[in-house]
Parts: structure tokens; C-alpha cells; sequence
């Protein structure tokens, strides 16, 4: 999920009532729901370094302590240089169970990416399996909003008493932000059930007259109902949207076939680089395009890309071309050695060396 949301996350479970128990809980929350993405450190180690390490040891269960102690000494820190002031004296911080607290809302951040299509990988690094639920979208409105509004309704609250003189005692805030966090568990049963529909949908139905061999659907971010699907049959893939209250399977006569390219030399020598590895551990629906070079000295691009994200109607170029969201690529010389990895589409496209 987008940063802000991991955030919001972090801060309903402070104010759902864990900031009873200690100073500094809410603070700790938030900062931890969203230190696992402290792995974007990685992009100094160049892009190919970044994709291969993004949604790694930081999102995992082995990770998520040091998450936490990162957390912790970063907010005592804090709590030091502003004179271990607190807001309660008779609360003062438990930095045991603070730690315990930020180890749960790093797996809030976790079990929130799992729910989205890009996958986690909780079990690295004795496991690179990825694990994806797909049932929401990298920004899911609904959920984004049931965070907000149990957040910002205790603080509207509060200026009425304020106005009116009425006094409070303790946190307050309890009951909008656990019924905020009960909306987002119940929101995630409506998008499992619509998911598992649309799913059940593409699985029944033939494309060409071929069977599906493997079937998955992935979320929109504005209607919970319509579903990206990918389909895959022994010789090409089919990219079939499909409404989930229906259910029907490309209602809109939008079906695109995308037939699997033959194995090459080529292709073989790009799957075998260090970027090519990377991708194809990830990519769920691999695909990939060459294009020869003719210009000195020659050589080839290998472009690698994830059918998952090739419908995304918000990254279609200006041309209606098919979205190349997630997309890389590798360049080869015309001895087939690897020359460097491609990044980005167009004029932001950018080469950078093969990491050693």
C-alpha cells in the first residue's frame, strides 16, 4: 500500500486503545506501520539493487524486530532531546511493551501489501516465495477513507467540548478508531468475496477454444466490482477484464490475447542476468519483447514485463498502447554479454550498468 495508509494504520491502533498503556504509543505506531519501507535505502545501491531487495528482509517476519528496534531508538531519541516531556506524567513509556507494539504494527504493514498485487515476502530469507492476495489496489479510496474518518471524528468532537467547556479524561478517540479498523477488516471480506467470483468467473470460460491453464484477478482502484483478469493457456495469454456482480468475463468486448514469444538465445541470455533473475522471482505472468538494435554496435533489448499490471487504464501511453507499468529490461551486445539494465519507458528511459 501507499505510504499514508500504513500510516493512518498505525495511528487507529494507537488510539483504538494501546495508548492507555504507555506514553509514546501512538507516535511509536505510526512510525513502525511504515518502517518496513525503510528498504527504499536500497535505491543507492542502483535500481536493479532496489527491485531485487524491495519487499524484502524489512517486510518479513525475521525483519520486522529490527524494524521495531529502529523504531524504538529512533522515537527514545526523540524523547530525550525534547526533555522526556510527556503529555500524561502518571503514563510514563514502557519500552518493552513499546517494542511489542511496534512489532505489531510492522506486521500491520505486512499483512496490508499482502492484500495488494504486488506480493510480500514474509518468509525471506529462508523462503523468496512471493504471496499477494490481490483484493485491493495499491491506493484503496474506501479503506483510505475509514482510517481518515476514524481519526479526524474524535478530533471534531474534541473542539465542540472545547467550545462548550465539557472536559475529558484520557485518551479519547477509542471507539471511532475500532470501528475504523473493524470497516477495514470487513471491507477485505466484501473485496475476498467479489475477488474469488471473478476468479471463478475467468476460470469457467474458454478463450479460443483453449482451457485456462492458471487464472488470476486483480482489483481497480475505483469500482469493486470490475477486475483486471489474467488468463494463461499453453500457447498465449489472455488479458480479460470480468465483473465480479455479474459475473461476466470481458463484458466490454475488451479481451486482448497475447501469445507467448518462442525461447531464443537471446531471451535465454537475458533471463540469466542478474536483472532477468530478479524479475522472473517476482513476475507472476512473465512475458517478454526483444528488439534488435541497429544502430552501432548493435546488440539487443530484452524487455521483461508482469501481465499483472498491463491493464492499468491510468499508465496507458498517450497512444492507447498496453501499460508498461513494472516493466525492465536488459541489454545485450551481439556476443549476448550483458551491456546494462533498462529502466522506465520512452524518454524517461534510462540504462544503468549490471550490478558485479
Amino acid at each position: 500500500m501507499e505510504p499514508i495508509t500504513h500510516f493512518l494504520t498505525g495511528a487507529c491502533l494507537g488510539r483504538a486503545g494501546l495508548n492507555r498503556k504507555t506514553a509514546l504509543a501512538t507516535l511509536t505506531l505510526t512510525l513502525a506501520a511504515e518502517a518496513p519501507d525503510l528498504d527504499v535505502l536500497g535505491r543507492f545501491g542502483g535500481p536493479a539493487f532496489a527491485f531485487a531487495h524491495h519487499r524484502g528482509f524489512t517486510h518479513s517476519f525475521l525483519g520486522v524486530p529490527l524494524d521495531a528496534a529502529v523504531v524504538i531508538a529512533f522515537v527514545y531519541l526523540i524523547w530525550r532531546l525534547r526533555g522526556r516531556k510527556l503529555k500524561d506524567p502518571n503514563l510514563p513509556p514502557r519500552w518493552g511493551l513499546l517494542f511489542f507494539y511496534a512489532c505489531l504494527a510492522g506486521l500491520s504493514h505486512i499483512l496490508l501489501d499482502f492484500t495488494n498485487n504486488y506480493g510480500v515476502r514474509p518468509f525471506w530469507p529462508f523462503s523468496e516465495k512471493w504471496y499477494s492476495w490481490d483484493i485491493v489496489f495499491i491506493f484503496e479510496p474506501v479503506l483510505f477513507g475509514l482510517l481518515l474518518l476514524g481519526l479526524i471524528i474524535p478530533s471534531l468532537f474534541s473542539l465542540i467540548d472545547k467550545e462548550i467547556g465539557a472536559r475529558h479524561r484520557g485518551p479519547r478517540g477509542r471507539l471511532a478508531a475500532t470501528l475504523a479498523l473493524a470497516g477495514v477488516v470487513l471491507l477485505w471480506g466484501v473485496r475476498d468475496y467479489e475477488h474469488r467470483r471473478a476468479v471463478s468467473a475467468l476460470a469457467a470460460h474458454t478463450y479460443q477454444d483453449a482451457d485456462p491453464l492458471r487464472v488470476s484477478a486483480y482489483p481497480t482502484m475505483t469500482d469493486p466490482f470490475h477486475w483486471y483478469g489474467v488468463v494463461e493457456t499453453p500457447a498465449f495469454f489472455a488479458l480479460a477484464p470480468v465483473d465480479s456482480l455479474s459475473p461476466e468475463v470481458d463484458p466490454e468486448g475488451r479481451l486482448q490475447i497475447r501469445y507467448k514469444p518462442e525461447e531464443t538465445p537471446v531471451t535465454l541470455a537475458a533471463k540469466k542476468s542478474y536483472l532477468g533473475r530478479v524479475y522472473l522471482d517476482w513476475a507472476k505472468y512473465p512475458i517478454t519483447e526483444t528488439q534488435t538494435l541497429d544502430t552501432p554496435p548493435g546488440g539487443y533489448i530484452v524487455e521483461f514485463q508482469d501481465l499483472r499490471f498491463a491493464q492499468l487504464p491510468s499508465l496507458l501511453s498517450r497512444r492507447g498502447e498496453p501499460s508498461k507499468a513494472l516493466s525492465a529490461g536488459v541489454q545485450l551486445d551481439q556476443n549476448l554479454h550483458v551491456v546494462a539494465d533498462i529502466f522506465g519507458s520512452g524518454k524517461k528511459q534510462a540504462a544503468f550498468p549490471e550490478p558485479d
